[in-house]
């Protein structure tokens, strides 16, 4: 069994919107994927094989999906399945903002999307996508029976320790970074999107939880700019392991944190608009990409260089899963 750390690239493959509008069915641009290649060729550089789960605009228009077949074929990345479910057909006249993930739909509704979106990969990748990650990190109750059902081997899903329950979506404050089943009654795999809190305030996972959310990020409290005093001060941060929003030194310093708590499988994610200025909160520049491009080489230099990490598909992760788990927990505690 590898004693390395782990490291996963994913890239969330989608359509251009307004991130502070109301979510519109005719938002299906893709013209970001034509500087898909600026992510892919860092991740060549380090022999790094992402994994790009792609929505239906960038699967239905030959401009999004024709790149990444050509990573594809050359073993360059590997492909899943990202629902976006305003914009995935069939369409059926649910518009709440709850129903922007995929979970929240009726089974059948979101079993139906999931299947046009998984037959259109299929059809102009020439291979089934087995990897899923939900919109929004949008799981449901239903989600593992429909992704069994499909032919799903992999989840990508989760998000600890986001709570999106304000805005009716699902609550990962008490979830786990480790790999683990999906659910005891499949054999898909998740593999949780990276993120924790760390800082001194620490402890427990439900007690920074408890103190982010009712002191830091409180409404009443929005104008103390707590979050970044929090930080600053090193007493409580959260942090998703992404370019995203988030500096070099905190991804290094997440990475070290959950290195010390155990986890080993690591997931890097962003989105595929943040490669084009203009069309994501956080890259609104030509600065801004460099600097995002650059926060990549790095963090990927520290990982598998200072670290001596190793970087895995989904496929090989579960290997390496099937061959640890007779020799330790696979689902530790999250503290």
């Amino acid at each position: 069994m590898s004693l390395q750390p782990i490291l996963m690239v994913v890239v969330d493959t989608e359509e251009e919107f307004d991130w502070s509008a109301p979510l519109s069915p005719r938002a299906t641009a893709v013209t970001a994927m034509a500087h898909v290649q600026f992510g892919q060729e860092v991740c060549d550089h380090f022999a790094i094989r992402p994994v790009y789960v792609i929505d239906y605009p960038v699967a239905s228009q030959e401009p999004g999906w024709l790149p990444l077949k050509g990573f594809m074929q050359e073993d360059r990345a590997v492909i899943g399945a990202h629902l976006h479910p305003w914009v995935n057909p069939p369409f059926i006249d649910l518009c709440e903002p709850v129903h922007s993930f995929p979970g929240n739909l009726p089974r059948h509704l979101e079993q139906e999307k999931l299947a046009v979106l998984t037959k259109q990969i299929a059809s102009v990748m020439n291979r089934m996508p087995t990897i899923y990650k939900a919109g929004r990190y949008g799981l449901g109750p239903n989600t593992p029976s429909v992704l069994t059902e499909l032919g799903y081997e992999f989840d990508l899903s989760s998000a600890p320790p986001y709570d999106f329950s304000d805005q009716g979506g699902p609550d990962f404050s008490d979830a786990c970074n480790h790999p683990g089943p999906m659910s005891a009654h499949n054999n898909i795999l998740s593999l949780p999107t990276t993120g924790d809190y760390i800082g001194l305030l620490t402890h427990s996972r439900p007690l920074a939880h408890k103190i982010y959310r009712r002191i830091v990020t409180h409404p009443k409290l929005k104008s103390l700019h707590l979050p970044g005093i929090f930080a600053r001060t090193r007493l409580l941060d959260r942090i998703r392991l992404s370019p995203e929003g988030h500096t070099l030194d905190e991804l290094k310093r997440l990475t070290l944190a959950l290195l010390d708590r155990g986890l080993q499988v690591f997931s890097f994610s962003f989105h595929s608009p943040s490669l084009k200025p203009g069309c994501t909160p956080y890259v609104r520049d030509k600065k801004d990409l460099q600097l995002f491009l650059a926060t990549m080489h790095r963090y990927f230099h520290f990982f598998l260089h200072e670290l001596n990490g190793i970087a895995m598909t989904p496929w090989e992760v579960k290997k390496w899963v099937e061959a640890s788990v007779s020799q330790t927990s696979l689902t530790p505690s999250c503290r």
